[in-house]
């Protein structure tokens, strides 16, 4: 028997170094147009099973019983390419693959993208590979949190609710643009990133430009810009299905179709998907669908249209109170207390929800009149409906502070009770209402590239935005009763108003921008510079259809005016194939935004005088590549006067006996941002690569000045003289750390590690405690975090597939992500805390 077996080993040995021998090697490399290896991109001999993927190197090797034949290379973002073979040829297959994104150049010229070791300044760019592998069921912001002088938070940790500030500055002061159209808000420039909730899923890169940045809209950005491109007309027809689980319920299913480019010159791509969750905080239910649509037409050589759609409904719970950290550890929910939210007939009940719908529409039209010389022009529109629901009435207090009918010391609360209470009484004295700020937004920016010579270009364009925003309160929800009392319009006093009638204040703010922009770029052998100047004309208007009769001339307000304008120049050596140094230096003026003219939202009290906010900042930087190591360093300081800035707080009102939201308007603050930032990224073998950046801020405030504390009806409470002198700046950590290591277990295998670090974040100073010198606010314990995920590509059916398993937060680190200060003490301080251990899985299929 024991001969047998032998027998039999060594004939399936033979048999197999036979077969061995038979099969022979095919070996090549896959580059994209630039040159730059791909990774991970699919190789398979057409009609079979055999092949495998690229290493880090972009290169390939795998043995073929076949003498000839076709091999199919695809990687996601680029044209599916085939390429013949024959074994008896010794050279290896050189292979480049186009990208599949039509005009994609052109969209990323108009939207201002750096280039490296060319523009002069500090970016970091993050690619669709790397958003689809970390982002799952996090904050879209949250993918940038390891960029240098990114503080990236959930804030409250409802859906959509994520915050980002760049080097101190928080987004009203970050420039965000999609496919370089301006997504701030035009009256406060705050960025609501729930309205955005479905770029993860259609975004090709991301760019943050940190400082004055290489974008040409009329005015710049004073931290930073954050470039999002989305995905561009597919080449090629084809599609992709997906669908992701995670904590707490989370569930997201979506579909990508493209008809790629036909015969009439037209193509379309379209993506939808469905987003649904209990959310990690208590009482953050969640649930939305986001769009996507872009069709092209190339119609010659010298013109292409494309039109593109995207945008998200979405209504989820929210979680609005800081609460002391006390009551975080006196609560069983522990750091997913929340209490803003109870129980009506039985189903769970969000006392604070945010919805909203905002498409955004553009119609891009490319021109290249000749070789040297191209016009890119977009116009588009956006419209927002929705708001966030609250409570409200003389007796809030039942459903919110210290007294409100809880289930239990901090339970939720019982929404039931106040309802058998109004239906007793017949008038409604606790409600929901709803906070609205609708809004029609439309503009367009025309771009002229002109390539003046060999070394010259020239970039001149204009910028015209028009913003309406209608601004109301309005009953939501009588909580069993039949009417609720206002008397807030002086034009229907005593108003018993019902669902859907608007309370409190009714008023729309108009703003009209016109803006233009030069920039001459110089760049010849290893030396490249620019000098831009740019111009504006800010135009706002209020109307108050509340506070003022319908006959009464002053319910409009006079247009009020603010010039705006600004200088750049800057330079970048390229000392050798490996290093190079840049300057760049600023100043520019802007416009007050909307609420320092109306501080005290008052048309008789219109501030025609306020100050424009004034900006100067420098920047040097070093940057340095070897085939295996680059790094960045970048040395930055900006001073800035004359800024208005806006807290929102929830604070108690003994009068109510409710926790009501107040909001301060501080006028005139100037503020010192400087610091240092290094990078780097080292691949020392093809299957590993190695990155970190190290980011260390000095932020503070330079004078004291004065604030306008207001109620949720935009009644003044107060006005008040704030010690802020020498503060340090708040809502950000000043020193961020990270470390990222990938590692390709196999070709098709990788696995992913970061590791983030956080100190010296202090709590925003309370305005209402700032009257007289005191100390400082209170520093938030500095934290570690490390995320992890593991990729593993296949194929099923002939088709290109991958599942993606990622762990955030692995070893369930408490921290806090928030604070709002009181006293200088942790006891004293409101919070929030982050989220703890999460996770999702997402399984992808391309056709």
């Amino acid at each position: 028997m024991k001969k047998i077996v032998l027998v039999a080993v060594l004939i399936l040995i033979s048999m197999t170094k036979i077969y061995s021998q038979s099969k022979k090697l095919i070996s090549g490399n896959i580059k994209d147009e630039k040159q730059i290896p791909l990774i991970g991109a699919s190789i398979v001999i057409e009609g079979t099973n055999e092949g495998t993927i690229t290493d880090g190197e972009g290169e390939f090797q795998f043995n073929t019983s076949k003498q000839e034949g076709t091999v199919v290379v695809s990687m996601i973002g680029y044209v599916t390419k085939k390429v013949p073979f024959n074994v008896d040829d010794s050279n290896k297959i050189e292979i480049v693959l186009e990208d599949s994104s039509l005009g994609l150049d052109e969209v990323l010229v108009f939207s201002s993208r750096a280039v490296d070791r060319k523009t002069p300044v500090a970016v970091s760019t993050i690619k669709k590979q790397d958003i689809e592998l970390k982002l799952g069921n996090q904050e879209f912001v949250e993918i940038l949190k390891s960029v240098p002088g990114v503080y990236a938070s959930r804030e409250g940790g409802g859906f959509g609710d994520g915050e980002v500030t760049l080097r101190g500055f928080n987004s009203e002061n970050v420039a965000v643009l999609i496919n370089g159209i301006p997504v701030n808000d035009m009256e406060g420039g705050r960025v609501y990133w729930s309205n955005w909730t479905g770029l993860g899923s259609v975004t090709s890169s991301i760019q943050v430009q940190r400082g004055l940045g290489a974008s040409k809209v009329a005015v710049p950005s004073i931290g930073g810009t954050i470039n999002t491109i989305t995905d561009n007309t597919d080449a090629e027809e084809g599609g992709q299905v997906s669908y992701s689980v995670g904590n707490n319920n989370y569930q997201k299913v979506g579909v990508k179709l493209s008809t790629g480019m036909l015969n009439n010159g037209f193509a379309a791509t379209v993506y939808a998907d469905k987003i649904s969750g209990d959310g990690y905080v208590d009482g953050t239910p969640f649930e939305g669908v986001s769009y996507f649509a872009s069709i092209s037409k190339t119609f010659n050589e010298k013109h292409r249209l494309v039109l593109t759609g995207t945008g998200a409904t979405q209504r989820h719970g929210q979680r609005f109170e800081r609460l002391p950290i006390q009551d975080y550890r006196s609560s069983e929910r522990g750091i997913k207390l929340n209490k803003g939210w109870g129980y009506k007939n039985g189903q769970l009940f969000a006392l604070s929800e945010n919805f909203f719908n905002k498409p955004l529409i553009s119609m891009n039209h490319y021109w290249t009149i000749n070789e040297n010389n191209k016009i890119a022009t977009a116009v588009y529109y956006s419209s927002g409906k929705g708001g966030v629901n609250f409570e409200d009435g003389p007796d809030k207090g039942k459903l919110t502070g210290p007294n409100a009918y809880r289930l239990g010391q901090l339970g939720p609360v019982d929404v039931d009770r106040v309802v058998d209470e109004n239906i007793a009484n017949g008038e409604s004295t606790a409600i929901i209402q709803t906070t609205a700020n609708d809004h029609i937004w439309a503009g367009a920016i025309s771009t002229w590239n002109s390539k003046i010579n060999e070394n010259f270009t020239f970039i001149g364009g204009l910028d015209y935005r028009y913003y309406k925003g209608i601004h109301y309160k309005k009953v939501d929800d009588l909580l069993g009763g039949q009417f609720y009392k206002d008397n807030s319009d002086v034009n229907n006093p005593n108003k018993a108003a019902v669902v859907g009638d608007k309370i409190g204040f009714y008023n729309d703010g108009f703003v009209n921008w016109y803006g233009s922009f030069a920039q001459l770029e110089y760049d010849q052998d290893n030396f490249s510079a620019f000098v831009a100047l740019n111009g504006s004309n800010t135009t706002y208007k209020r109307v108050d259809y509340f506070r003022k009769l319908a006959t009464d001339s002053s319910r409009e307000t006079d247009n009020v005016d603010f010039l705006g304008y600004g200088a750049k120049t800057g330079g970048n050596y390229r000392i050798d194939n490996f290093n190079n140094v840049f300057v760049n230096v600023g100043y520019f003026e802007r416009a007050p935004y909307f609420s320092a003219v109306w501080a005290t939202n008052n048309n008789d009290e219109t501030n025609k005088d306020a100050e424009n906010q004034k900006i100067f900042s420098v920047e040097l930087g070093y940057g340095l590549r070897l085939p295996k190591f680059a790094a960045n360093v970048n040395l930055y300081r900006t001073l800035w006067n004359d800024r208005t800035q806006t807290d929102t707080r929830t604070a108690f009102n003994p009068t109510t006996n409710a926790t009501e939201i107040v909001y301060t308007n501080i006028l005139g603050v100037n503020a010192l941002h400087q610091g240092v930032e290094v990078d780097f990224e080292y691949r020392p073998t093809t299957d590993f690569t190695f990155t970190g950046m190290l980011s260390l801020g000095d932020w503070r405030w330079k004078n004291d000045v004065t604030a306008v504390i207001t109620d949720s009806d935009q009644n003044v409470i107060s006005n008040l003289n704030l010690f802020i002198k020498d503060l340090p700046v708040g809502r950000s950590a000043q020193t961020t750390a990270a470390l990222g290591a990938r590692y390709f277990i196999t070709p098709r295998t990788s696995l992913n590690v970061d590791y983030n670090y956080y100190d010296r974040y202090y709590a925003d100073f309370n305005p209402g405690n700032r009257t007289s010198e005191g100390i400082d606010p209170w520093k938030v314990p500095s934290f570690h975090l490390f995320d992890a995920s593991l990729l593993h590509k296949f194929r099923i059916l002939n088709l290109d597939a991958k599942i993606i398993a990622r762990i955030n937060n692995v070893f369930n680190t408490e921290y806090i992500t928030r604070a709002n200060d009181n006293d200088g003490t942790a006891q004293g301080a409101t919070v929030f805390f982050g989220a703890g251990r999460t996770f999702s899985i997402s399984s992808i299929i391309n056709f």
